[in-house]
């Protein structure tokens, strides 16, 4: 089966010529460009950035840095010197530690009134939402049947009918491993802990990514394991790339199970070009990107004036208020929660 964009790594690499050569001052013609920092899973249209080069004279550069942990940290290392101009991919979960790191300048889209008014995102004055998605345990149907039925909540998954049948992703490696985990720290509160030893005692199975997970032990790639770790989108995508073609999903979301990350953009602070990154940043809010969105990355589009895709316009309902922590919070105890994590399941 085909993999879909939104969670291969399988990105072209624009390449600076030398880290000085995207610092001179930019000047409105043909020649002038800007770098975009992205995690791995950034995808677009082809030929989409023409199209925004043609309307501007501005030559996007993108450069993609790893996953969402590893882009933090080179934008932070790289901050007095940066070697991109806009950082696109901060998602909730590192929202506080980009802000606290001082690498941003402070910049306000007029395209900023047009996002979703409830969509839960944190306010700030230096990083701009561009899109969201929920990560939820998803299971697949054909695995079970009436007399063995699928979970149906979070706590269903430590019952021991589904001893050894889910895998799930580290969160010290993995972006939606981190969202479950938080999502059971919303979910259990002090007794998070207690819930993962019983899933640990159920037999749980942990990989480092989600690429390992969902193309490897669970059966979408073949493996034997019929719940996972991944996304709201996973059923559309599996509808849209499965071959043969089918005509219903055949995978489903434990909706008790998701936790809501939006991913942000913002503008370097040391960056040559602030006026360019300021038109990039517009463009991301854009109604013509937004609509890129979520045949692209599998994420949903903040601006009001996106129309989805057919595709789209079946993606579960969330509430706001499901598995919600706030981003301070997360920041300051992401690293105790992690290791409080590994010392329970993996050691």
């Amino acid at each position: 089966m085909k993999k879909y964009p939104k969670f291969t790594a399988i990105i072209l690499l624009f390449i600076l010529l030398a880290c000085g050569s995207s610092k001179s001052p930019s000047s409105n013609t043909s020649t002038s460009s800007v770098t975009l920092l992205t995690h791995d899973s950034f995808a677009v249209s082809e030929g989409l950035f023409d199209t925004f080069t043609s309307e501007t004279g501005i030559t996007v550069e993108q450069l993609a840095l790893g996953d969402t942990g590893q882009l933090i940290a080179t934008a932070i290392l790289t901050k007095e010197n940066p070697i991109g101009d806009v950082v696109f991919g901060i998602d909730n979960t590192f929202f506080t530690r980009a802000l606290n790191a001082d690498i941003f300048s402070a910049y306000r889209s007029p395209l900023a009134d047009k996002i979703i008014n409830n969509l839960g995102n944190e306010k700030s004055n230096y990083l701009t939402p561009v899109d969201y998605g929920h990560v939820c345990i998803n299971y697949w149907k054909s695995a079970f049947t009436d007399s063995f039925p699928p979970p149906s909540s979070i706590t269903d998954l430590t019952d021991p009918r589904y001893s050894k049948l889910l895998v799930v992703q580290n969160p010290e490696t993995s972006s939606p491993g981190l969202a479950f985990v938080l999502a059971t720290i919303s979910r259990f509160g002090d007794e998070w802990m207690n819930f993962w030893k019983s899933l640990n005692q159920n037999g749980v199975s942990v990989t480092s990514d989600w690429e390992s997970s969902y193309y490897g032990d669970f059966i979408a790639g073949g493996g034997e394991k019929p719940i996972v770790v991944s996304y709201a989108s996973s059923p559309i995508a599996e509808l849209i790339y499965s071959d043969p073609p089918v005509e219903v999903a055949p995978t489903e979301i434990i909706e008790d199970t998701c936790f809501k990350q939006i991913e942000y953009a913002g503008i370097l602070k040391n960056s040559q070009k602030q006026s360019d990154a300021e038109v990039l940043i517009d463009f991301l809010l854009s109604r013509r990107f937004q609509e890129d969105i979520p045949l692209n990355m599998f994420m949903m589009p903040v601006s009001t004036e996106a129309i989805l895709p057919d595709e789209f316009a079946n993606y579960p309902i969330i509430s706001n208020d499901l598995n919600t922590i706030p981003a301070v919070e997360i920041g300051t105890n992401r690293n105790a929660w992690t290791e409080i994590w590994t010392e329970t399941v993996l050691r």
